[in-house]
């Protein structure tokens, strides 16, 4: 009689369906745990030599190198079997043989918690020597995960500002180790994300603060004087950010609101009311209830802005003219003329106003105006703003000087005036809109906020959305590099940043919006990347923020090439950095919350013909 004790073997080990097809539907959790459990039982040190039989004497020596596969484990191509005891006493066959892995180079999880095959697992810096590691490694990052959405619901929460014991909207910063300046105010272009994360959570008071806020936005844009110096403002013009703070004269709290005269530049925000619009479009389609948007008050506020965009004027092109610092980039940065992130917006609001303006209402004429200005931009912008490799090499051979209709460089861009970078950053897989377009001058700049507005919009065609995937995924460590994400690139150095941004000392080289990295912009690349079917960049973007987003107290931007400095001058606790993160993970945890942002392709849209033979002639 034998006097070895039974082999012990694991309790509550995790069974797996037999069929193959029910067991490749399994979680990712469960293939890790079964498969962990089978390597317990296969790597036990209580079972006896004499219960082991090796079926071939190859085992004995290491595999020679040609009988190893090359993917991501190295798998010995020996047939052998292992008996061991079981409860029931009962044999265990399991067998690694050749040609009994998933795919040609690997054998999956799937196969190995099966029992099909037993992978060996090299030690490497984030897999460690087990598949313990594994599941260690997923269990603390969703333990960060979970810490961080927490945190960001409660700052976020404590951003919210009250006008007469309701909430109006969200402080632009909490830092209370600098000067508030204007970040103590409630900004039309900050509140977006706010916003967002408030109808994604869909609670009561969340819900109540957007309403609130498109309200009192739309009372400031309409009973409020809109002087600076001796000069009036448009009656459209939305408010950059307001306050809420006590007037002495009138002895009671008021809402003050900025339209750019005390911006530093007094420069007025172009995309406030474009903003505006496109929230009230959210806000509409997430509650169903289109009473707000229906009401004369609303209706009266989108005709506002948009007659101040549609007017008639001496504009050949069909695009918004617009002063440098008039969008998010709200100082000098050589973006006056066309830039790309004011003319999506503006094709963005223009498709929102389209669907909530109600004809009925004496908007008959507007609502034809606006279908004849949406054909024309996007026209302009698909076939003109665009540029991928083929069109940079035609670009690059452009001839000059041409003259009447038949003129193929109809903007008259010097090939000289080129960029050097751009030849290294195109790459043969991608594409992107330009910064911007006028006569004899292309700003060939990658700026996020405009591509991916364009494709959240059906600004961008199909093709054309997923180029600017290709071309983030392609320029990965330029675009997105250690802190997401680029609000341009490249940066204005030197001589060139000198002329450009007037010697900006905020505007450094990669610092603030001159190539720095905006976390809040993390929201807006997972919106495009759920919308062209490629959630995992934004995984990607959104796991490397988790490593320091919270840990640096959430700050307004990064700086360096790669963002890996907190920005020089970066408030602490920026509600957008905060608000942008609690989107994008709403986002990619349930992806339909994307319809409460992104608009379909419009088939009435004539679509232009991009042939790149009619962009150049020999």
């Amino acid at each position: 009689m034998s006097s070895e004790s039974p082999t012990p073997t694991p309790t509550n080990t995790p069974k797996l369906p037999e069929d193959d097809s029910e067991r490749e539907n399994l979680p990712e959790k469960e293939i890790l745990k079964a498969a962990l459990a089978l390597e317990a039982m296969l790597l036990h040190k209580d079972v006896s030599d004499s219960n082991k039989t090796v079926c071939s004497e190859a085992e004995k020596q290491p595999p020679p190198p040609e009988s190893v596969f090359h993917g991501h484990g190295a798998v010995e191509k020996v047939k052998k079997t292992v008996k061991m005891k079981s409860v029931s006493s009962e044999n265990v066959f399991i067998e690694a043989a050749e040609g009994d892995t998933d795919t040609d180079d690997q054998v999956t999880l799937s196969t190995v918690a099966a029992g099909i095959g037993r992978p060996t697992l090299k030690p490497s810096p984030s897999v460690g020597t087990g598949l313990e590691s594994l599941l260690k490694l997923e269990n603390e990052n969703d333990n960060v995960s979970s810490s961080m959405m927490e945190e960001a619901w409660e700052r976020l929460k404590k951003s919210f500002v009250y006008y007469k014991d309701k909430p109006v909207g969200t402080l632009a910063a909490l830092d209370t180790s600098a000067d508030a300046l204007n970040y103590n105010q409630v900004f039309v272009r900050d509140f977006v994300p706010s916003a967002l994360a408030c109808l994604m959570k869909g609670s009561k008071e969340e819900l109540e603060v957007v309403k609130n806020f498109l309200l009192k936005t739309l009372h400031l844009q309409g009973n409020w004087e809109k002087r600076i110096d001796n000069f009036t403002l448009g009656e459209g013009v939305m408010p950059a950010s307001f306050k809420v703070q006590y007037d002495q004269s009138r002895r009671k709290v008021v809402l003050e609101p900025d339209f750019g005269g005390t911006a530093i530049g007094r420069v007025a925000p172009v995309d406030s009311g474009f903003w505006w619009i496109i929230l009230l479009k959210s806000y509409t389609k997430y509650t169903g209830n289109h009473s707000l948007a229906e009401s004369p008050a609303a209706q009266r506020g989108m005709k506002l802005i948009l007659n101040l965009c549609l007017a008639d004027g001496f504009d050949t092109f069909p695009t918004l003219l617009c002063a440098d610092g008039c969008s998010m980039i709200d100082r000098r940065m050589g973006m006056y003329g066309y830039p790309i992130e004011i003319q999506a917006l503006f094709f963005f609001a223009l498709r929102c106003a389209r669907q909530l303006l109600i004809p009925e209402h004496g908007n008959k004429e507007l609502i034809e105006r606006i279908d004849k200005r949406i054909t024309a931009l996007s026209f302009h912008i698909r076939k003109y703003y665009w540029l991928d490799f083929i069109q940079l090499n035609n670009i690059y051979r452009y001839k000059t000087e041409e003259y009447s209709h038949t003129a193929v460089n109809k903007f008259n861009v010097i090939p000289e005036s080129i960029p050097d970078w751009v030849f290294d950053f195109m790459p043969l897989r991608g594409g992107y809109f330009i910064g911007n377009l006028s006569p004899s001058r292309m700003d060939f700049r990658w700026f996020l906020v405009g591509n991916c507005i364009a494709i959240l919009s059906s600004l961008a065609t199909p093709a054309q959305a997923t180029a600017i995937m290709d071309l983030i995924e392609e320029r990965w460590t330029e675009l997105i590099g250690e802190m997401p994400l680029k609000i341009a690139y490249p940066a204005l150095e030197g001589h060139q940043w000198k002329i450009v941004t007037g010697c900006d000392p905020k505007n450094t080289r990669w610092s603030y919006h001159n190539g720095g990295s905006w976390p809040v912009l993390l929201w807006l690349l997972t919106a495009a990347c759920i919308k062209t079917g490629r959630p995992q960049i934004a995984k990607n973007a959104i796991e490397l923020a988790e490593q320091r987003l919270s840990r640096d107290g959430w700050p307004e931007y990064y700086d360096g090439k790669t963002g890996h400095f907190v920005g020089k001058q970066a408030r602490k606790y920026q509600t957008w950095s905060i608000s942008g993160y609690l989107v994008a993970k709403l986002m990619i945890e349930n992806p339909s919350n994307l319809r409460f942002i992104a608009l379909e392709e419009d088939k009435k849209i004539a679509q232009p013909r991009l042939k790149r033979s009619s962009s150049w002639s020999s």
